[in-house]
């Protein structure tokens, strides 16, 4: 049978689409969207079983190649439905999409049911407002092989279509949860992970802290940084030296930094 064709951007399923944008609507409906050919084969590779695909071979580089990830769809359940070049160019979040956008399950698990491993390595995000710069931090943390990321006290959800785009779609790879800070500083201490926590306001340096036992490193807001009581919780503080006039580095730089040292103590999994 043949894939519907959808030649109209008043079509209520590209309303549909365009509607997923919006936060309550994601988190009403339970799906978001996953935009791109890279982002969504790393989805399906990940485990991802999408609800529906819209593709649109005017768009893609490579099309003879690029089509076959929609026969791997397809097989998972997943409704394939092609889209005009106009219409499609209006529903698409980016610009200069690439042909592919697809409607996946909302992310994000629940704390209980993260499964860490032993000695595990976590990155936990407080109050982080970008949704670009916890994409970034979800590349670092697949990168090396972090075991989980957790937004405590989340200002944005993980199916923020800027924060898959930011992520390159790790955000379908990297285990992640959300919870109140109180939450997760419970759920740290009840599984003996150690806090170590970012800040300008120590001599601690980041590279002085032994983190091969295991570690939440915790990085914070753009603009305050961790909160006090946060601070407070944590079982080391640390900075990251800084020879300029500024004091502090962009929040996914620094994570990054921090959490490539523990890295480089513990060595990549695998």
């Amino acid at each position: 049978m043949a894939d519907l064709l959808i030649t109209s951007p008043a079509n209520p399923r590209l309303k549909t689409l365009v509607g997923l944008r919006r936060r309550r609507q994601r988190e009403e409906s339970g799906v978001t969207v996953v935009e791109g050919y890279e982002e969504l084969e790393l989805a399906l590779d990940a485990g991802v079983r999408p609800r529906a695909v819209y593709y649109c071979p005017e768009l893609m580089l490579h099309p003879d190649e690029q089509l076959a990830i929609l026969d791997r769809a397809r097989e998972l359940g997943a409704e394939c439905v092609q889209v005009s070049r106009q219409p499609f160019e209006k529903t698409a979040y980016r610009e200069g999409p690439d042909g592919f956008i697809g409607v996946v399950p909302a992310v994000g698990a629940a704390l209980a049911d993260l499964d860490l491993g032993h000695a595990p390595l976590v990155l936990v995000c407080q109050g982080v407002e970008k949704p670009g710069n916890l994409g970034a931090m979800l590349r670092t943390a697949d990168a090396a092989g972090v075991a989980a990321v957790i937004a405590a006290d989340p200002v944005t959800d993980w199916g923020n279509p800027n924060l898959v785009r930011g992520s390159k779609g790790t955000v379908f790879s990297v285990p992640v949860a959300s919870g109140t800070s109180g939450e997760v500083l419970a759920w740290l201490r009840e599984r003996g992970i150690p806090v170590v926590s970012t800040t300008p306001d120590t001599e601690t340096e980041h590279t002085d802290v032994d983190y091969r036992a295991g570690a939440a490193i915790a990085v914070g807001a753009e603009k305050y940084g961790l909160s006090d009581d946060f601070l407070a919780a944590s079982d080391e503080r640390v900075r990251i030296p800084m020879a300029g006039v500024v004091n502090s580095l962009n929040v996914a730089t620094a994570a990054a930094i921090v959490v490539y040292e523990a890295v480089r103590q513990r060595g990549l999994p695998g």
